[in-house]
């Protein structure tokens, strides 16, 4: 694979980290990567909480099963979206430009030497309920994912998980 690709194949799961900060500039940078995904008719339906406080980070993970790591990360993103805002208002378009920017978090920590963990929210009532109960989220905001964010205490190596059977050409 062509080395300008790296960070791709970098991107892995992280779940244990460094009792260290993350300076709140290379955060910006990080939501700024975010925000510079595509968006169905740039409506950019995303909204995102940046968490830091330990009581809270505990508080995430006490309603997302496998969020244990939640509490001894430097910090989240929670990412949600505004129904409103989404294009047709239509749930789908919303998780696809959110899934979108997550990447786009994930991607840009791993440049950065940060580690990181996808967490879903949505579709599941209960995380949902209690995300929106943790957080304060108003009525009309969905929170979609956490991101755990941390220095990790060991980087897994880069793979891939390309399967040429999955490659259809020009038609199934």
């Amino acid at each position: 694979m062509d080395s300008r690709l790296d960070v791709f194949l970098a991107r892995r799961s992280v779940r244990h980290y460094q009792k260290k900060q993350i300076p709140p500039q290379m955060i910006t940078d990080i939501l700024e990567a975010a925000m510079a995904a595509p968006s169905a008719v740039a409506r950019d339906p995303w909204h995102f909480i940046i968490v830091r406080d330990k009581d809270i980070l505990e508080s995430i993970a006490d309603g997302l099963p496998n969020g244990k790591m939640l509490i001894d990360a430097a910090a989240a993103i929670v990412v949600c979206g505004d129904i409103e805002k989404a294009h047709d208002k239509q749930e789908s378009y919303l998780l696809q430009d959110c899934s979108a920017a997550i990447e786009n978090i994930v991607l840009a920590a791993t440049a950065l030497g940060i580690g990181t963990c996808w967490l879903g929210i949505h579709p599941r009532p209960d995380r949902i309920s209690h995300i929106r109960k943790a957080l304060g989220i108003p009525a009309g905001i969905i929170p979609v994912a956490a991101v755990s964010m941390g220095w990790p205490t060991k980087m897994p190596p880069p793979r891939t998980r390309f399967e040429a059977s999955l490659v259809h050409t020009e038609k199934w």
